[in-house]
C-alpha cells in the first residue's frame, strides 16, 4: 500500500495536547494512515499501547504495515470507533489514558477516484469508509423521497440550495440511475444557478459532504464513540479530537462543555442542590488551527479545528 497518502494534520499540537506516557494505553479511533498512532506510539516508548481503529479496510492494511514496527504494543480493528467500548470491553481493557480522533476524510480517500468521495473526477458514486457493507451514496440519491434527500443535502451538507438539488435529483433519476460523481455533478450544476456558484467553492461540494455524511453515519459515530471514550479516561487522561467542518466541530464543543460542566441548578436557586462538580477539565478555550507552515506544506488542514479536553 504504498501509494496510500495521507498527510496527519497538527501532529505537535495533539502530541501536546495527548501527553503521552510510557506505560499507557491509548485509542486512535481514526487510524487513517496511522501518522498520529506512530507519534503517540513513539512518545510513549518504551512500552505504552495503543488500540487503533478504522472502517476503510485499505487504512487496516497500511496501518498494520506501518505500525509493524512497535510490534505487540498495537491491537489494530476494522471497526467504527463508536464501537470502541464494546471492543475494549472484550480485549479486558477497562480504562484509557487518552484518544486521538482526526475525522474526515483521508488524502487518500479523496485522491482515488474509484471510492466515489471526490466530485473532481468520474467515478462510481460510492462513498462508503467500509465499502464491505452498507448503502452507497448512489442508493441514496436513487431510493430515497425528495423530502428525506432535502434534509440530508440541507442538514449534513449546510446547502442553501438543497429543495432544489432534490428536486433536481429524483426529476433526473425518473430518466436513468444516477450512477456516477460526474452525473451527480452535472444535476448539481443545473440545480443551483451559475451567478450564484461561489469564487473558491466547487457547486458540488456541500452536496457531496451530505451525502458522505449520511452514508457513513458519521455525526451519529461521533456522538456515540466520543460519549464512550469520555467515559473510558482514567484521572488524568486527555482526549484530542480534530474535526472539519461545522457540524463535527459543534458536537465536539458541546460535548467537551457539558462533560466539563458544574453546577447544573437552575440560575433562580440560591444555592447549589445538584452538588455536581466538573469531573473534566477542557484544555483548548478556542478551536487549534494550523499554522502558516502547515497550511503552506498541507492545504487540506485549512479546515482543522482541533480540541482537548482532560479527565480530572
Amino acid at each position: 500500500m504504498a501509494d496510500f497518502h495521507h498527510i496527519s494534520v497538527l501532529p505537535d499540537e495533539v502530541l501536546e495536547l495527548v501527553a503521552p506516557k510510557s506505560g499507557g494505553i491509548y485509542v486512535d479511533g481514526t487510524l487513517g494512515g496511522a501518522g498520529h498512532a506512530g507519534l503517540v506510539l513513539t512518545a510513549s516508548s518504551p512500552d505504552g499501547v495503543l488500540i487503533g481503529f478504522d472502517r476503510d479496510a485499505e487504512a487496516i492494511a497500511v496501518a498494520r504495515e506501518r505500525l509493524a514496527q512497535f510490534g505487540d504494543r498495537v491491537r489494530i480493528f476494522q471497526r467504527n470507533f463508536s464501537s470502541i467500548a464494546a471492543t475494549l470491553a472484550e480485549i479486558g481493557v477497562d480504562a484509557i489514558d487518552g484518544f486521538v480522533l482526526d475525522l474526515g476524510v483521508s488524502s487518500h480517500q479523496l485522491d482515488k477516484e474509484e471510492r466515489g468521495f471526490s466530485f473532481q473526477a468520474d467515478a462510481p458514486l460510492d462513498m462508503r469508509m467500509d465499502r464491505s457493507s452498507g448503502a452507497s451514496a448512489a442508493d441514496l440519491v436513487n431510493t430515497l423521497s425528495e423530502a428525506e434527500l432535502f434534509r440530508i443535502i440541507a442538514e449534513y451538507g449546510e446547502e442553501r440550495w438543497a429543495k432544489r438539488i432534490a428536486s433536481f435529483i429524483v426529476k433526473a433519476r425518473q430518466e436513468a440511475p444516477i450512477e456516477t460523481t460526474m452525473q451527480l455533478v452535472d444535476i448539481i450544476k443545473g440545480a443551483i444557478p451559475k451567478a450564484k456558484w461561489e469564487e473558491r467553492l466547487h457547486p458540488a461540494t456541500r452536496t457531496f459532504q451530505g451525502l458522505r455524511i449520511a452514508v457513513n453515519e458519521e455525526l451519529k459515530s461521533l456522538e456515540d464513540g466520543l460519549a464512550d471514550l469520555l467515559k473510558l479516561l482514567k484521572p488524568g487522561g486527555r482526549g484530542a479530537v480534530i474535526s472539519f467542518h461545522s457540524l463535527e466541530d459543534r458536537i465536539v464543543k458541546e460535548a467537551f462543555r457539558d462533560a466539563a460542566a458544574g453546577c447544573t441548578c437552575p440560575k433562580e436557586l440560591p444555592v447549589c442542590v445538584c452538588k455536581r462538580v466538573p469531573q473534566y477539565k477542557v484544555l483548548t478555550k478556542k478551536a487549534v488551527k494550523a499554522g502558516d507552515q502547515e497550511l503552506n506544506a498541507n492545504p487540506r488542514s485549512r479546515s482543522a479545528r482541533l480540541r482537548g479536553i482532560e479527565k480530572i
